[in-house]
């Protein structure tokens, strides 16, 4: 994959990630932990605007690793990452490589 292809993917999530890091915010109130919540998918693609529904503990799961990422089920892009466990209702995923390099680079909780 190309240095420019990685770098835009990149800013694609980390786009949607800044998104989820809002609604995250919004839903904290008390009572809404065992609440699904609806989140952006934050796969690599620009033209992706589907929602999965997680929890906040779930969430919180997942953005404990800046190289990990909420997608729905099927997102997932070998080419840069690789599936680290999946639902019905969303899949996780690890970026590898350039790709987790950027993730972390990009991380708005670092």
């Amino acid at each position: 994959m190309s240095d420019l292809r990685a770098d835009r993917l990149a800013r694609n999530e980390a786009v949607f990630r800044e998104v989820n890091e809002r609604i995250e915010e919004t839903a904290r109130t008390p009572g809404a932990d065992v609440a699904l919540h609806e989140f952006l998918c934050e796969c690599g693609s620009g033209d992706c605007f589907e929602r999965v529904q997680l929890n906040l503990a779930e969430y919180e799961q997942v953005r404990s690793d800046a190289t990990h990422f909420v997608v729905v089920p099927g997102h997932v892009d070998a080419t840069i990452e690789s599936l680290v466990r999946q639902t019905e209702r969303f899949a996780v995923v690890e970026k590898e490589g350039e790709a987790a390099e950027e993730a972390e680079k990009l991380d708005p909780r670092d």
